[in-house]
């Protein structure tokens, strides 16, 4: 019986060793947790398909997401970035329901508007941005084994529109620094099994501020012994960024920095088009395309219904994982690599002339 059974096991033996080129976007289904009586009920998402393309990308999660069969379903609002203010009823919503889907919202350039996309963020404490950045099979860039991870701090400094006038011409930015952002970097790097984390300052400039910022990861730092800890300047950073990118794992920056630092990081890795994001604070998450240039298209784009669906499938997959929805995660993970890795179709952006539609029916025909 043994020695019968020798060449079979060399078979398994070498074609493990071998795998088929589609076998690189396989997902394995495993056990990730015990799931409590319920988990699998289906949550509800709050859903803002916003300005531009958003309600172009937005249509194309939710008809993935009904070709999966996933666990969720969508409570939709129209916002708009003209709006005074977000509706109460979009905050309590999202309050509800703890997790939120979202299109780009258009930012008023001065003029006294604020930002919607910074009124959430404060209203709800949405205060760790995430962006991952990486190298997609089949998607050539100049640059290979980037797989970057941008957490920013979401709710304090420049970015946050925390400024005020002192006297008339003379305008003064509060600028803040808050050591839960570098906890969170620090432990996303842990559960995540990285191995670096690098905070990004200007330090020897802002001595205050940044050194502060600086003072507060250091001290988390001590607290991660596993995970190795660095610091670079912003301006040597967006150098080391184009030349050498994968020597970076977790970055962890201030608010206006990590802004920048994250879309230089996507287009470096395939684009603003596919790179998956989202905003969390203790008790909500909305997730939506990561790198925020180009986040609404051009008129050009929406009229022609080209838009990438690439980065908020990709984020809806973020998405599914935090819900607990794993093999769910994967799936669609999968099918959208896999859609990619074989070329055929796919947008302006990465080089064809597919339709947002057409994508959305490939991803939907590669899902297992």
């Amino acid at each position: 019986m043994a020695r019968r059974s020798i060449p079979v096991l060399k078979k398994l033996l070498s074609s493990s060793q071998n795998p088929s080129p589609c076998s690189r976007f396989t997902s394995r289904r495993s056990v990730t947790y015990m799931p409590r009586p319920g988990d699998g009920s289906p949550r509800a998402v709050t859903l803002i398909p916003g300005d531009g393309i958003g309600p172009l990308v937005t249509g194309a999660v939710e008809q993935v997401m009904e070709a999966m069969h996933a666990p969720v379903y969508f409570e939709r609002y129209e916002v708009h970035g003209d709006m005074k203010k977000v509706p109460t009823e979009v905050i309590e919503s999202i309050k509800k329901n703890k997790v939120c889907l979202k299109g780009g919202l258009a930012t008023p350039m001065g003029g006294g508007v604020s930002s919607l996309n910074v009124q959430l963020r404060k209203e709800l404490d949405l205060y760790a941005s995430l962006v991952n950045c990486f190298n997609l099979p089949g998607l050539p860039t100049r640059h290979e084994n980037v797989d970057i991870v941008v957490i920013r701090e979401n709710t304090e400094g420049e970015y946050s529109g925390l400024e005020h006038e002192v006297v008339p011409g003379v305008v003064e930015s509060l600028k803040f620094c808050s050591e839960r952002i570098a906890k969170y970097a620090f432990e996303y790097a842990y559960l995540n099994n990285r191995k670096k984390v690098t905070a990004v300052h200007k330090a020897n400039i802002m001595k205050l501020a940044d050194g502060l910022f600086l003072e507060s990861c250091r001290e988390v730092a001590t607290k991660y012994p596993g995970i190795k800890y660095n610091e670079i300047i912003v301006d040597n950073c967006c150098m080391q960024l184009v030349s050498k990118p994968e020597q970076f794992d977790v970055m962890v920056t201030p608010n206006l920095y990590g802004n920048l630092v994250a879309n230089t990081a996507a287009g470096i890795a395939g684009g603003t088009g596919v790179m998956p994001g989202g905003n969390v604070g203790a008790d909500h998450a909305i997730f939506e395309q990561g790198a925020s240039a180009g986040n609404v298209g051009n008129e050009k784009i929406v009229e022609q219904k080209k838009a990438n669906p690439v980065a908020l499938l990709l984020s809806s997959a973020m998405m599914l994982r935090h819900l607990q929805f794993p093999s769910f995660a994967d799936r669609l993970e999968t099918a959208v690599k896999r859609v990619i890795s074989e070329g055929k179709y796919r947008t302006k952006d990465l080089g064809g002339q597919s339709s947002t539609q057409v994508v959305v029916d490939a991803v939907i025909a590669a899902l297992d």
